[in-house]
């Protein structure tokens, strides 16, 4: 598949979707949305995929929304149903059968891909930017990235969940602080706040990534992983009881799967697993 604003390659059971508009900072369009979309589902149905990695190309991870489209959209908010019209596709998001209904909005869909996405923020991720990064699984930062929500600057609001997402990471007074604020924050007050896991310094940053996925890619379970993910966001709804009866249901399932037998036998065998993610 040819994309125009996004590059795409799978690699070790890895596949890597580079947002690339570099000259723009990867500001985000809608083309680039689509394309991303498109690219996550087909990483997501490619058997020979494990683990999904989004950066960015260039300086910044993604700079927001490209502003010639938030000023298309400031000047037809003199017409309600224009506006109205235009903001309808603008809100929705791909239909996921079996997935909650909070994981089927615009980039919600993210946490119901069933495969781990790391989000290696290479640069700048500011305001839709910063949103999308929200919805990977796993923030890694280069030292050179600086994040910001943006919106209040913009005379915007917290977009896309990012109200409901930001305080499950950050907590509530940060959250606040960062959306109230829009001010710039580095990659190590993020790391201390929670926003990130992990910093790099940036001449080792894409190999350290790297190293990291292939690890997951090689020596995690895929099915172990798909179940975990789905039990992690659905726990965020449920009372411990609930995510209680859940995983004991699913440890009964993973006892009969080839990836338990797998587990078992590789350890001891001292050698490296061969997992098949069933």
């Amino acid at each position: 598949m040819a994309y125009e604003e996004i590059l795409y390659e799978v690699s070790d059971r890895v596949a890597t979707l580079t947002l690339n508009r570099p000259t723009k900072l990867n500001a985000w369009t809608p083309k680039m949305e689509k394309e991303v979309e498109q690219a996550m589902l087909l990483a997501e149905h490619d058997d020979h995929v494990r683990v999904i990695v989004l950066t960015g190309a260039g300086r910044g991870f993604c700079a927001g929304a490209d502003m010639a489209n938030l000023d298309g959209l400031a000047h037809s908010a003199a017409d309600s149903d224009k506006l109205k019209s235009i903001l309808s596709d603008h809100f929705s998001g791909p239909r996921r059968e079996g997935a909650r209904a909070d994981f089927q909005k615009k980039y919600s869909y993210l946490p119901a891909i069933d495969k781990p996405i790391i989000g290696a923020i290479n640069g700048a991720a500011a305001g839709l930017g910063l949103v999308i990064s929200l919805y990977c699984d796993i923030r890694i930062a280069s030292d050179q990235a600086r994040f910001s929500t943006a919106f209040a600057r913009r005379g915007l609001i917290a977009e896309h969940g990012i109200s409901w997402m930001l305080p499950r990471l950050v907590g509530i007074s940060n959250a606040l602080d960062l959306l109230f604020s829009a001010r710039l924050i580095d990659a190590a007050e993020a790391l201390r706040i929670g926003l990130v896991t992990r910093v790099i310094p940036q001449e080792q940053f894409a190999a350290d990534v790297r190293k990291y996925v292939l690890e997951l890619a090689t020596a995690a379970s895929p099915r172990s992983m798909r179940v975990i993910k789905e039990q992690v966001y659905n726990a965020l709804f449920q009372t411990l009881a609930e995510a209680t009866d859940v995983a004991n249901e699913e440890m009964v399932k993973s006892f009969t799967s080839e990836d338990f037998k797998e587990g078992v036998a590789h350890f001891l065998e001292k050698r490296a697993p061969a997992f098949t993610g069933r």
